[in-house]
C-alpha cells in the first residue's frame, strides 16, 4: 500500500518537514502528459495539420499560412490571460477545477475537427476556430497541471519527475499515432492503412475520415486518461472564495511584475523561454506541413515520421530528466537548443532532389516508404529534433520551479506560459506571412533559426539555479 513520504530538511534543528503524497498520486499526475500529448501529435503536428494544408486548403502554402494565423491567434489569447489566471489560482489554491474547465475546451474543439471535409472551403473558418479553442484549452490546462509539481516530490527529484512526464507523454503520442495510422487512416489510393488493413469503424479513405477522426479520438483519449489525475493526485485546499481570490491574485500579480525587475536571472530566463519556445512551437506546428509540401508525403508517411520522432523524444526526455538532476536544467536546455538549431539548419539544406546542395534521386510518387535519400536524411533529422525537444521542455519547467517562489508557483507558471505565448503568435505569423508572400515553404521555415540563436544568447544571462530544499 502506498504511503506518504516525509522529507525532513537538512540539519539537526530542521524547522519543518515536507510531506509528499504516495506514488499513486505521482503516477496520476504523470498521466496528464499521456492524456494531452495526442493533441500535439495527432492534431498540431503529424496528422490533422498536414491534412488541413494538403487536402482542405487550396494549396499547401495557403494551408501553412492559414494554420499559422490560427496558431498565432490562440497564442495571443493565452499570452494575455495566463498570468492573471495563474495568480488567481494561487490565491484560491485549487488547480483541478481550472484543469477541468480548460480540458473541456480541448474536448469541444478537438471533437469539432471531424467537420474538416476535404476541398470544402466553407468549413475552413469554423475548423480554424475549433483548432484555436482546443489549443487554448490544452495550453491552459497544462499551466495548472505543471503548477502541481512542487507538491508531489522533493526538490532534488523535480527534474526526474518532469522528464518522466514528458517521456510518458511521448509514449502516449506514439500509441495514438500507431492507432490512427495502423487502424484508421488509409492511403486514398490503396484504401489500406499502414498495417495493410481496411480502416476500422467503416472510416472512408476517399473522404479522409481516418485523418479527421484524429480530433474526436484526441478528445476521448484526454477524457479517459486524465481521470487518474483527478482521482489520485491531491489538490491544494481552497484558501479563499473565488471572488476574493480574483482580487488577491491580481494584486499579487502586480507585485510579482514589479519584483521581476529586481530578479535579473528570472527575468532573463522568462525572456529566453519566450524566444526559444516560440521557435519550438512553430517547428512543431509546421514540421509535418513542411514535409507534406516538400516530399508530397501522405498521412501514413508523416505519421510514421512522427512515431520515429516521438520514440527519440521519449528517450531524450527520460535521459534529460536524469541529466537535469545531475547537471542542472540550464545545461540541458543549452544542449537541447544547440541540437535543435543544428537540425533545423540542416533541414533547410534538403530538398526533394538534393542534400546539402548535392543532387540525389527524388522520391517516386507512390513509391516505397522513405526510399529516396533526401527522405532518409529528413527522417534522421526529425529524430534528432524529437530527441532535443523533450528535454528542452522538461528542463525548462524544472528551471522555472527552481527559480520561482514556492508560494507563487502557479502565478510564475502563468508568467512562464505568458513568455511561452506572448510572442508565440510571432513565429507562426512570420512563417505564415513569409510563406504567403514568397509562396515558398522553405523561406517561411528559415525564420525559426533566428529564434533558437536568440534564445541561446539570452539564456547565457541566466544563472544556473541550485536545488532548493
Amino acid at each position: 500500500m502506498d504511503r506518504p513520504v516525509t522529507i525532513a530538511a537538512d540539519g539537526e534543528n530542521a524547522a519543518f518537514a515536507a510531506t509528499y503524497p504516495p506514488k499513486s498520486a505521482v503516477a496520476g499526475w504523470v498521466l496528464f502528459d499521456w492524456a494531452a500529448q495526442p493533441y500535439f501529435s495527432l492534431i498540431t503536428t503529424f496528422v490533422f495539420a498536414p491534412y488541413f494544408a494538403s487536402r482542405v486548403a487550396s494549396s499547401p502554402e495557403m494551408g501553412q499560412s492559414m494554420w499559422g494565423f490560427a496558431t498565432a491567434a490562440a497564442g495571443l489569447v493565452i499570452a494575455l490571460l495566463s498570468p492573471a489566471l495563474g495568480a488567481i489560482a494561487d490565491a484560491n489554491g485549487r488547480r483541478k477545477p481550472w484543469i477541468a474547465g480548460f480540458g473541456a475546451l480541448l474536448v469541444i474543439g478537438a471533437s469539432a475537427m471531424w467537420i474538416g471535409k476535404p476541398g470544402d472551403p466553407s468549413i475552413i473558418v469554423p475548423l480554424l476556430i475549433a483548432y484555436a479553442i482546443a489549443t487554448i484549452g490544452v495550453e491552459f490546462a497544462t499551466v495548472f497541471n505543471n503548477a502541481m509539481m512542487p507538491t508531489l516530490v522533493p526538490p532534488e527529484r523535480i527534474g526526474r519527475l518532469s522528464g518522466t512526464g514528458w517521456a510518458t507523454g511521448y509514449i502516449g503520442g506514439i500509441v495514438s499515432l500507431v492507432l490512427v495510422l495502423g487502424f484508421m487512416a488509409a492511403n486514398p489510393a490503396s484504401g489500406k492503412t499502414l498495417f495493410g488493413l481496411t480502416p476500422i469503424l467503416g472510416l472512408d479513405p476517399k473522404t479522409f475520415e481516418g485523418d479527421r477522426i484524429s480530433g474526436p479520438l484526441t478528445a476521448i483519449w484526454f477524457v479517459v486518461f486524465v481521470l487518474p489525475m483527478f482521482l489520485l493526485t491531491p489538490d491544494v485546499p481552497a484558501k479563499r472564495p473565488v471572488r476574493e481570490a480574483v482580487r488577491e491574485g491580481l494584486r499579487e500579480l502586480r507585485e510579482t511584475l514589479s519584483e521581476l525587475r529586481k530578479t535579473k536571472s528570472m527575468t532573463a530566463f522568462l525572456i529566453a523561454n519566450m524566444v526559444y519556445t516560440d521557435g519550438l512551437v512553430s517547428l512543431f506546428a509546421f514540421g509535418g506541413i513542411y514535409a507534406a509540401g516538400t516530399f508530397g508525403w501522405n498521412t501514413i508517411q508523416i505519421g510514421t515520421f512522427g512515431i520515429l520522432a516521438a520514440v527519440f523524444g521519449t528517450a531524450g526526455a527520460w535521459l534529460g530528466g536524469k541529466l537535469d538532476d545531475r547537471l542542472g536544467p540550464k545545461t540541458v536546455v543549452i544542449a537541447s537548443l544547440l541540437l535543435l538549431l543544428s537540425s533545423i539548419a540542416a533541414i533547410l539544406l534538403i530538398s526533394r532532389d538534393s542534400i546539402f546542395f548535392i543532387p540525389v534521386t527524388p522520391p517516386i510518387p507512390n513509391g516505397p516508404l522513405f526510399a529516396a535519400p533526401a527522405e532518409k536524411v529528413y527522417l534522421a533529422l526529425g529524430g534528432l529534433i524529437g530527441f532535443a525537444a523533450g528535454p528542452l521542455q522538461a528542463a525548462s519547467r524544472t528551471m522555472l520551479i527552481r527559480l520561482a517562489p514556492k508560494d507563487r508557483i502557479t502565478q510564475y507558471f502563468g508568467l512562464f506560459a505568458l513568455t511561452g505565448k506572448v510572442t508565440s503568435f510571432m513565429g507562426p505569423l512570420l512563417v505564415g506571412a513569409i510563406t504567403a508572400i514568397t509562396l515558398n515553404q522553405k523561406a517561411g521555415m528559415a525564420v525559426l533559426v533566428l529564434f533558437f540563436v536568440a534564445g541561446l544568447f539570452l539564456l547565457a544571462r541566466v544563472e544556473s539555479p541550485g536545488i532548493r530544499r
